[in-house]
């Protein structure tokens, strides 16, 4: 099966996410991604086997604990760049606890056999992938015009491991299971 974590994002953040992409949608015909599926990849974890699941959440829950913290969602840019983009995203902007929580993430999984990345951690929320050529010039001319694009804050109290499965149109995530953030605290 194939996993990451993520942190899953609220109600009223996704609320906002839904009103954006009503407004983007109808200007390129492009792979938008399912408002469901929008969250915040800590560690992409890739094809595990099932019936080592166990071993994932062992290691997932000693991620070492750490303080919530506060997340705004931000802009909106383009991967690569905007010449010859293959995904729009929406920006994350916290402060080094996310990036922390990441690293400890990477380093518990490593410890069982999860490769760990080789380019740096990028927070994002992948609202969009371009697979082929498209018209974007009235999608670029909106993105402009929406910049700063403040898209609100919330509070992380949670990271979260999921399950993708393919779907008919896109990928199906399910989440698994939440590990808290202040419950690992007290355990310690």
């Amino acid at each position: 099966m194939r996993l990451f974590t993520a942190i899953d994002l609220p109600a009223d953040a996704r609320l906002r996410l839904e009103r954006l992409l009503s407004a983007l949608r109808p200007e390129a015909p492009i792979k938008w991604s399912p408002l469901d599926n929008l969250h915040i990849t800590t560690k992409f974890i890739g094809e595990w086997p099932e019936a080592r699941l166990e071993e994932i959440h062992d290691a997932l829950a000693h991620v070492t604990p750490c303080e919530p913290f506060e997340i705004s969602l931000r802009g909106l840019g383009w991967y690569p760049n905007a010449r010859a983009p293959r995904v729009l995203w929406a920006g994350v902007e916290a402060g080094p606890e996310l990036a922390a929580l990441a690293e400890k993430t990477e380093e518990c999984l490593a410890g069982i056999g999860v490769a760990k990345e080789d380019r740096p951690f990028s927070a994002h929320i992948t609202l969009a992938r371009i697979k082929h050529p498209a018209p974007l010039h009235t999608l670029r001319q909106k993105v402009e015009r929406l910049q700063p694009a403040d898209l609100g804050r919330f509070l992380v109290t949670q990271f979260c491991l999921f399950r993708s499965d393919p779907g008919s149109n896109a990928s199906v995530y399910r989440k698994l299971r939440d590990y808290r953030l202040e419950a690992a605290l007290a355990a310690h």
